[in-house]
């Protein structure tokens, strides 16, 4: 028998690499027998970095960075040879054997889980941070650069990072404005060049546009500290820098209005119109990158997860990516949770791992043995079951 491990983290108590870890360590107490293949992945948040880094055999690098309200902070820098990234993922970054690959996730710099509750506040959360992982992959000699964007803490359309590049927004005096959305309305002009940097990709699968009903500000928005009766002031403000912006890089406005343009708080647009970045399908590149596809069909059981399993999950997420691929493949299936809210594809088996009436706080805690836990009770009896 044969298991493949593709779990997304369990945000705020397991990361990925630590789900597969558990889940493999229950199996092999009923199916000591079983070959696994653990994989762990990323939707382009917490652990995109690393996951691909090591996936891919380079080597991961620490880099002082200013975390969304500008306290140092270190984050992960992945450098890969371009020749070690399967065929299908290399095609897209249209690079050759010889290139090296960076590959940075904006959450480690401007990610929402780097700030309590309190801190959340995009009129004062930057992506400085995410600019400063840009230029050090520049600095360490990339050809490419791939960014996740999951997990972001900010809507600054990208204006943050690009300070950090060299950009400057300024007043009517000519004096420099904080790059940050509270900045925005004594910003009337832009001055300086960014630096350059080498082609630049960004994995996401958010369709959101800039602004908007279904805009980075009110879809996303008040989970990053945004009051719900800000958003058309969030909105205007915007789009008038959206404006500024696109004036400045000599870009068609019609860039704010493009699918995805509102990803991570606008950062999408921001690196499109300074630097014309390519957006990837997130999931898609993600398991080119993995191999998902020949991995799944060597498999005999898939099993994925992550933290909660709801509605979105079944947009284009991870896990329900995967549920869906090996279905088609006709392998047995089954996604465990912490949460389970909505109901994954038949005949995949759904199990959560939480007991019913058990806070979230306790549940995080223990996340470990819950997980273990239920793993053992599915394959403990379906081997008695066989």
């Amino acid at each position: 028998m044969r298991v493949l491990l593709a779990f997304d983290k369990f945000k705020d108590c397991l990361t990925a690499s630590a789900a597969c870890a558990i889940a493999a360590a229950a199996i092999r107490q009923t199916r000591p027998d079983a070959e696994i293949d653990v994989c762990p992945t990323a939707d382009g948040g917490d652990g995109f970095a690393e996951i691909l880094t090591q996936a891919a055999k380079g080597e991961l690098y620490a880099v002082s960075v200013h975390d969304p309200i500008g306290r140092p902070v270190v984050a992960s820098l992945g450098l890969v040879a371009a020749g070690d990234i399967p065929l299908a993922a290399r095609l897209r970054l249209n690079v050759q054997d010889g290139a090296r690959v960076a590959v940075i996730e904006m959450a480690a710099a401007s990610g929402l889980a780097l700030l309590s509750p309190n801190e959340r506040d995009v009129w004062q959360t930057s992506s400085y941070g995410t600019g400063e992982l840009l230029a050090a992959a520049a600095t360490a000699g990339a050809d490419a650069i791939v960014l996740g964007v999951g997990g972001s803490a900010t809507s600054d359309l990208g204006l943050g990072a690009l300070h950090a590049l060299g950009f400057q927004l300024c007043d009517r005096a000519g004096e420099p404005v904080d790059a940050a959305p509270a900045g925005w309305a004594n910003a009337v002009a832009i001055r300086g060049r960014v630096r350059e940097l080498p082609p630049l990709y960004i994995a996401c699968d958010v369709t959101n546009p800039l602004m908007g009903p279904t805009g980075a500000a009110a879809v996303y928005g008040p989970q990053k500290g945004l009051a719900t009766s800000d958003v058309a002031r969030f909105d205007a403000e915007a789009q008038r820098l959206a404006t500024l912006l696109c004036e400045w890089s000599g870009q068609s406005r019609s860039l704010q209005h493009e699918r995805g343009a509102g990803a991570a708080g606008g950062i999408t647009f921001g690196l499109r119109a300074a630097y014309g970045a390519t957006l990837l399908p997130g999931c898609d590149f993600v398991s080119e990158w993995l191999d998902l596809p020949k991995r799944i069909a060597a498999a005999d059981i898939v099993i994925t997860g992550e933290g909660r399993f709801d509605a979105s999950s079944l947009h284009g997420k991870g896990p329900a990516e995967i549920i869906a691929r090996a279905l088609r493949a006709r392998k047995e299936v089954h996604v465990f949770a912490g949460a389970l809210t909505a109901t994954p594809p038949a005949p995949a088996g759904a199990h959560a791992i939480t007991p019913a009436g058990m806070p979230l706080d306790v549940a995080r805690r223990q996340a470990n043995e819950l997980l273990a836990a239920a793993i053992l009770r599915v394959f403990a009896s379906a081997k008695a079951a066989t």
